[in-house]
C-alpha cells in the first residue's frame, strides 16, 4: 500500500434533527395536549488511532468525511434517531491540526487515542414549550447544525530507535537481519523510498520497534532528496542509530560522513536533535582489523558517542550492537525503583 503521511480531510458532524410540533389526537380527548417529540442528536466524528493503519493514503482521495444527521422527532412523544457516529481510523502517531491555524488540536499516539467533533443537539418538541397560559404550543426547536472543520493529519512514526544513514549504508540489510521485516534491499542509492518498520525481538519480553528512514543526502534539511520528507519520522524516537559505511572508494571518510549527516539534523532542528545516539560502522567485512580499528577510534573521539564495527551481510558485531541500544530504551524495572 502507498504510503501516505499528510492530508487534508474535511469533516462536519451530523446536524440535530428537528423537535416536532404534533398534538393528542385520539376518541373521546379532543384536546389532548401536545405530544411533539425530541429530535435526535447528530452523530460525531471521531478519529481514532489504530495499530490496523500504518498510513493516511485513504484519507488522500476521501477528504470528506460526514457523520449521519439526527432524525426529526415524531408524534405521540417519540424521539427521533440519533445519528450515527462516523469513526475515522488514523496510524497511531497521527498529529491533527486545524488546517487554517495551524494549531495542534490532539496528537493520537496511543492505541486507542480519539478526538471528536460533536454533533449537534436535537430540538425539543412542543411538549416542552406547554405553560399554564399556553396549552397548544405551536412551537419546536430546529436541531442545531453539525459543526465544520479542515483539519491537516500528520503521521509521525511511533519507534523506539531511529535507523538514520546516507543511502546505500546498508540500513536495509541491518533492519532485515535484525527483525523480521522485509525491506526492499539493493545496491544502489535510494532503495529505501517509505519509511520501514521492524520489531527487534531478544526474547518474548524484550522487545523494541525500530524505524528504518530513507536515506538522507546533503541538503536534505532543505529539502534535497528524500530525508527532508521523513526526517519528521525520527522525532518521537528516543534513540538514534547512525550507520556509516566502510568505504574506502568513498572520497570522504566515515567521519566526515557522520559529521555531514550531524549537520544535517542540526539544520532540520526539532526534537532530534538532543536524541541521544550511538554510531554503528556497517561494512567491516571489507576492511582489515587495524583499519576497522582506526575508524571506530575516530569516530568515538569526533562523536564522543558509542561505537560498534558491525557488519549487517554477515552478521558481525550485530548481537552486540543489538543489546547495547537495548540497555538504553529498556522500560525502567518498577522493582528497581527505590533501591
Amino acid at each position: 500500500m502507498e504510503f501516505v503521511d499528510e492530508a487534508v480531510v474535511f469533516l462536519r458532524s451530523g446536524k440535530g434533527g428537528a423537535g416536532q410540533i404534533s398534538f393528542r389526537r385520539e376518541k373521546y380527548v379532543p384536546k389532548g395536549g401536545p405530544d411533539g417529540g425530541d429530535g435526535g442528536r447528530g452523530g460525531a466524528v471521531i478519529l481514532e488511532a489504530t495499530p490496523r493503519r500504518n498510513t493516511l493514503v485513504d484519507y488522500r482521495y476521501r477528504r470528506f468525511q460526514h457523520a449521519e444527521d439526527g432524525r426529526p422527532g415524531g408524534k405521540r412523544q417519540m424521539n427521533g434517531a440519533q445519528g450515527s457516529d462516523l469513526r475515522v481510523p488514523v496510524p497511531v502517531g497521527t498529529l491533527v491540526y486545524d488546517d487554517e491555524t495551524e494549531e495542534l488540536i490532539a496528537d493520537l499516539d496511543t492505541p486507542g487515542a480519539q478526538w471528536s467533533l460533536p454533533g449537534g443537539r436535537g430540538g425539543l418538541g412542543n411538549r416542552h414549550y406547554r405553560t399554564s397560559t399556553n396549552q397548544a404550543p405551536r412551537k419546536a426547536q430546529p436541531g442545531e447544525p453539525g459543526l465544520e472543520r479542515t483539519v491537516r493529519l500528520e503521521l509521525k512514526l511511533i519507534a523506539d530507535v531511529g535507523l538514520l544513514g546516507y543511502p546505500n549504508a546498508g540500513k536495509s540489510t541491518f533492519l532485515g537481519r535484525v527483525s523480521a521485516a522485509s525491506p526492499k534491499v539493493a545496491d544502489y542509492p535510494f532503495t529505501t523510498l517509505v519509511p520501514q518498520l521492524g520489531v527487534v525481538r531478544l526474547s518474548d519480553e524484550s522487545t523494541f520497534v525500530l524505524a528504518d528512514i530513507p536515506g538522507l543526502i546533503d541538503g536534505a534539511a532543505e529539502g534535497a532528496g528524500l530525508g527532508h520528507q521523513f526526517l519528521k519520522h525520527v522525532e518521537r524516537c528516543r534513540l538514534l542509530i547512525h550507520l556509516v559505511a566502510f568505504d574506502p572508494l568513498e572520497e570522504r571518510t566515515p567521519v566526515e560522513r557522520w559529521e555531514a549527516l550531524t549537520e544535517e539534523l542540526h539544520a532540520f532542528g526539532g526534537p532530534v536533535v538532543d536524541r541521544p545516539q550511538v554510531i554503528a560502522l556497517n561494512k567491516v567485512d571489507t576492511a582489515t582489523p587495524a583499519q576497522i580499528a582506526a575508524e571506530v577510534e575516530a569516530l568515538r573521539a569526533a562523536s564522543g558517542a558509542e561505537v560498534h564495527p558491525i557488519s549487517a551481510v554477515t552478521g558481525q558485531g550485530v548481537p552486540e550492537l543489538v543489546a547495547a541500544v537495548w540497555e538504553r530504551v529498556r522500560p525502567e524495572d518498577p522493582e528497581d525503583d527505590g533501591g
